[in-house]
């Protein structure tokens, strides 16, 4: 297992898994912060084509991006959420970029408010 690239999985409640990875080298605070925390659980929130929810991670802005790629995992510092961008939208505000889905990013697309999505270790 690299240092810079952490596995993880993404569960979301009746839905199944996504696979993604932790890249520390975009913002490496944020990023370690987050993977301290793991295993975090939320309940989803929708808005355009991304899925967010709020995680135990106070950070401010770290190379913050106001565009995104499809796929992208960010955290959003004005609302201390973790953010999963499965198709073409741009962030409310400026985003700290911490890693990527790797497989299945369409399952996002069937997400309802208030799903339980889990990230955790692979």
């Amino acid at each position: 297992m690299s240092v810079s690239r952490i596995p993880i999985r993404l569960v979301i409640e009746n839905l199944g898994e996504a696979e993604g990875e932790l890249v520390r080298i975009q913002s490496p605070r944020t990023t370690d912060a987050i993977i301290k925390q793991l295993p975090i659980e939320g309940l989803a929130a929708l808005w355009q084509q991304e899925v967010y929810f709020e995680i135990p991670v106070k950070m401010g802005s770290e190379k913050a991006k106001p565009t995104v790629e499809k796929g992208t995992l960010a955290y959003w510092p004005m609302g201390s959420a973790f953010c999963i961008f499965y198709g073409e939208t741009q962030p409310y505000s400026p985003v700290n970029i911490v890693g990527k889905v790797t497989k299945n990013l369409e399952l996002f697309e069937q997400v309802k408010s208030g799903t339980k999505i889990t990230i955790e270790k692979r």
